[in-house]
């Protein structure tokens, strides 16, 4: 306590007295002031002529033989001698420096980080500034690129979408940074989303026709580079493929990289899933195109979408949704115009009229096993998968009887009866996918998360089985269906969402 407060509470004490005259007298000490936290003792005289006297008669303190009396917050009372004691009760407790302390610390820290996030604000400010600036001229630039008949490169698709994931990122930034109201930020996300679409869909139309003359020069390439080898080594030159649709090979000896030809229209969470084209003997070049992403519990199939042509499957347009009830796994198949596909939660193949969108008819397929008891690895709900090859309709599956070993079965498209069947030894979980190719059963297996191989066949021809090792390149992990074409004699492959084209290569037979 500092020294001034003993003489304050003396004087307190005066004050209390009540005296008319209170000139000084006698000697007034403070002996010792109590409180509620550790007692604080002081002593102080005060030398007056007639305190005594005065203060007995008139004051509110106690002389020698009375009661002392008590004031708020403090009690006096004098002694014999004429001596002023006085107890006072402090009110509050001792001042809490500690706190005071901390509560200085964190007003600094909280003007710090203030300073620093008004910065941070002052720098987005800026930024948005100059990347209104470039929204406007990538609008404008775009804007010429979609009235303009000029074929742009690759170059200027790469250039235009660096800016935009560069705003992109700022636009995150600034959503992260930014509390309360973001009006301004929201709008330009969502110019920027716009344009990334925009650039996208112009992209594809570009792509599409380099698409087309890279294919030429490759075949082109591929036709100088055999007669250069022939001539060198004074060898024939190979005799051409076999015609579309013609068994006259030797099967399947090599297949090409993958081809995207594009995502599925309901997007990346629809990882599972088939696609294909439909097949016709009468017709064989004119058949449409179908996309069929089952929802994303991978199972169950509710819609898919028809195209007339490559052209609209690639822009996503004139595109018919049809809707059935419904669908279960991706082995479905596109056969003269009518799909065949597992129905939900039985042992039955159903046969839906693409014209109608109708079923037109459901049949049991005898002893096979379903909902997920014998389905493909990586794979659910495929315990029953339909192909189409030259020679029609095919379906693969597993019975118990067959201890999951894959069966193969000739359907009649019609009536979806089973016209032959044959067993094989090849444990169908083990197997990531199959498709038919002249009656030949291939299947693939997984090598990593970039390769699978087509390591397995049976020809249902000659009930003759056996080991193959073509490594098949992948865009994404999980093969969900193989579709094979046989006018295009091309794989259809639904990859983890995408569309993809494999290009098959036959061994040729000497003429």
């Amino acid at each position: 306590m500092k020294p001034g407060l003993p003489c304050l509470l003396a004087l307190l004490c005066l004050l209390h007295s009540d005296t008319a005259s209170v000139w000084g007298i006698a000697a007034i000490s403070t002996d010792a002031i109590s409180t509620d936290f550790p007692t604080i003792t002081a002593s102080t005289s005060f030398l007056t002529s007639d305190f005594s006297s005065t203060s007995a008669s008139g004051s509110g303190w106690s002389t020698p033989g009375s009661e002392s009396q008590s004031f708020p917050n403090f009690t006096g009372s004098k002694d014999d001698r004429g001596t002023c004691q006085c107890s006072v009760i402090l009110p509050d407790t001792t001042f809490p420096v500690e706190r005071v302390e901390r509560l200085e610390i964190i007003a600094q820290t909280i003007s710090q980080k203030f300073e620093k996030e008004f910065s941070k604000v002052k720098e987005y400010v800026q930024l948005i500034s100059v990347y209104e600036k470039k929204l406007s001229n990538l609008t404008v630039r775009i804007e010429i690129m979609e009235k303009d008949t000029i074929s742009y490169t690759e170059l200027d698709f790469e250039l235009i979408k660096v800016e935009v994931r560069e705003m992109e990122k700022l636009i995150k930034q600034l959503k992260v940074g930014f509390v309360g109201s973001s009006v301004i930020v929201d709008q330009l996300e969502v110019e920027i989303r716009n344009m990334t679409l925009l650039v996208e869909k112009l992209e594809t139309l570009d792509k599409n026709n380099v698409l087309a003359i890279r294919r030429q020069i490759v075949a082109l390439k591929n036709k100088l580079k055999e007669c250069e080898d022939s001539k060198v080594g004074n060898l024939p030159a190979l005799p051409p493929p076999p015609a579309p649709g013609s068994c006259a090979h030797g099967g399947v000896v090599n297949i090409s990289r993958p081809v995207i030809v594009q995502l599925n229209w309901k997007g990346f969470s629809y990882q599972y899933g088939a696609w294909g084209r439909d097949y016709s003997p009468q017709h064989p070049g004119k058949g449409l195109y179908w996309v069929a992403p089952l929802d994303t519990d991978g199972r169950t199939l509710r819609y898919y979408r028809i195209y007339n042509t490559l052209d609209d499957l690639l822009l996503y347009t004139n595109a018919r949704e049809n809707w059935i009830y419904y669908g279960q796994g991706g082995g479905l198949v596109v056969y003269k115009n009518n799909m065949y596909v597992n129905w939900y939660n039985t042992q039955n193949i159903a046969k839906v009229n693409l014209t109608t969108a109708t079923v037109a008819l459901t049949q049991t397929l005898p002893d096979a096993a379903y909902n997920n008891r014998f389905s493909y690895a990586n794979v659910g709900w495929q315990d029953i998968d339909l192909a189409v090859d030259e020679n029609g309709l095919w379906v693969t599956y597993a019975t118990e009887a067959s201890t999951g070993n894959m069966v193969i079965s000739k359907l009649n498209d019609t009536t979806l009866e089973v016209l032959n069947t044959w067993h094989t030894k090849q444990y169908k979980p083990s197997v990531t996918n199959t498709f038919m190719v002249c009656g030949v059963l291939y299947a693939t297996r997984t090598l990593n998360t970039r390769t699978e191989e087509i390591f397995y066949y049976y020809d249902t021809s000659t009930g003759k089985e056996g080991k193959l090792n073509i490594a098949m390149q992948k865009m994404k992990e999980t093969l969900q269906s193989i579709n094979y074409h046989p006018f295009e004699q091309k794989l259809f492959v639904y990859n983890d969402g995408y569309l993809l084209n494999y290009d098959l290569v036959f061994q040729q037979i000497p003429q």
